[in-house]
């Protein structure tokens, strides 16, 4: 919501300063143009006609609709500038998530080819007996349980007949117990080997998936890197014509419009502030005691330590991070285990509400609303501040909760 009112508030703030002098607000090095030239007046007529005053109004009208247009390009440009950098981050999170996939998928591939393995040897442990078993019913001529009903009816008394019975009886049971272990062996073996033939192939789709994902966030941030250089170059065509338009200087504009847009985010931080307030969740009780201060303290040192390194995609240090490297190695100093993926790491996470905040949690913003479409995360440190890799092309820094609109999501590793 903060972030789509930050054009709407641009463009109100730059109406609104607009219409101050801006000799108030210029620097006193600055270059103020003369005022605009009214037609001459005749020496006999001490007052301007109503012509003059007409031609004077419909100027002035003429160089703030320009300015205006101006503004409102300006805003345009930081906006696609704004959606340019999410955008990029967007890409490097789903190469994080790629990544992700495929080493699930190898891990599952290796543990369904131990399962195949032992189900073979099983397999060949039970043929071998069941080829025993062959081996010994054509070595006596006839069945096993056959040979044993020949030596009950040529015993001699009832005693040698009952031992006789007990051993029909377990010859029964010997052989069905090798042919049923048998067939299961090779049935199982059978499922497993298919098994591991398709863990196999999922993690060769795995492997394709990541270098295709490779490719696209190699382009987006190549796009986005261009982009940000034109854009840049744009912002300075525009300031000129804004300062030709209003009479006064590049610096002056360039300073006039920080200010604005300064205002503007501060505004539209209040803004998400507000909203996080009005669908805040109850306390939940399990969450707030699962948290440590000791883990929070080792998570949140990690983070500052590295504010200023640059944002790298799938990073994990020690030269530079992503989002969801920064929070993983952050949390690894914590203790506790993290994917390389920021949505992977809410669910990993016990999810919490923005009155249950404590340092060192996470919190997550996605464009769709769905956790399965996370592409952003940053660690909480208190006092409505988080440490965040924010996105190609920036730093890792501090900044306010509230800089990239009201969170989605928040969580407590």
């Amino acid at each position: 919501m903060a972030r789509r009112l930050l054009p709407t508030l641009l463009l109100s703030l730059s109406g609104l300063l607009g219409l101050l002098p801006t000799a108030a607000a210029a620097p006193s090095t600055r270059a103020i143009a003369p005022a605009l030239p009214l037609p001459a007046v005749a020496a006999d007529d001490p007052y301007p006609s109503a012509d003059h005053v007409a031609q004077a109004e419909a100027d002035a009208t003429v160089k703030a609709g320009s300015s205006a247009a101006i503004e409102a390009r300006l805003t345009a440009a930081q906006t696609e500038l704004a959606d340019a950098g999410r955008a990029a981050e967007q890409a490097v999170e789903a190469y994080n998530g790629a990544q992700a996939r495929l080493a699930k998928a190898r891990t599952e591939s290796a543990a369904a080819a131990r399962r195949a393995a032992a189900a073979e040897v099983d397999r060949t442990d039970a043929a071998e007996r069941a080829a025993q078993l062959a081996a010994e019913t054509y070595r006596q001529g006839t069945s096993a349980e056959l040979s044993a009903i020949n030596a009950l009816l040529g015993s001699k008394g009832p005693r040698a007949a009952g031992d006789q019975a007990t051993a029909v009886g377990v010859a029964g049971a010997r052989t069905r117990e090798i042919l049923d272990t048998a067939t299961a062996a090779v049935a199982a073996a059978a499922r497993t080997s298919a098994a591991a033939h398709e863990a196999e192939q999922a993690a060769v789709r795995a492997t394709e998936a990541v270098r295709e994902a490779k490719e696209q966030t190699q382009r987006r941030l190549a796009a986005q890197q261009a982009q940000v250089a034109e854009i840049a170059d744009r912002r300075e065509h525009l300031l000129a014509e804004l300062a030709a338009a209003r009479n006064t200087a590049v610096e002056l504009e360039r300073q006039r419009r920080e200010a604005l847009e300064s205002i503007a985010e501060r505004a539209a931080e209040e803004a998400a502030r507000a909203a996080a307030e009005a669908v805040a969740a109850a306390p939940n009780p399990s969450a707030d005691s699962a948290w440590s201060a000791g883990g929070a303290e080792g998570v949140i040192a990690f983070a500052r330590s590295k504010i200023g390194l640059p944002y790298i995609w799938g990073g994990e240090g020690p030269a530079g991070y992503d989002c969801s490297g920064l929070t993983m190695m952050a949390w690894q100093r914590g203790g506790k285990p993290l994917t390389h993926f920021a949505a992977t790491q809410y669910a990993e996470s016990t999810p919490i509400g923005y009155h249950q905040l404590r340092p060192g949690d996470l919190v997550f913003w996605t464009h769709t609303g769905r956790a399965a479409d996370i592409y952003h995360v940053a660690i909480y440190i208190g006092d409505d501040q988080m440490i965040e890799a924010p996105r190609p092309g920036m730093a890792i820094k501090q900044a306010s909760l509230w800089i990239m609109g009201r969170p989605d999501f928040y969580g407590r590793p």
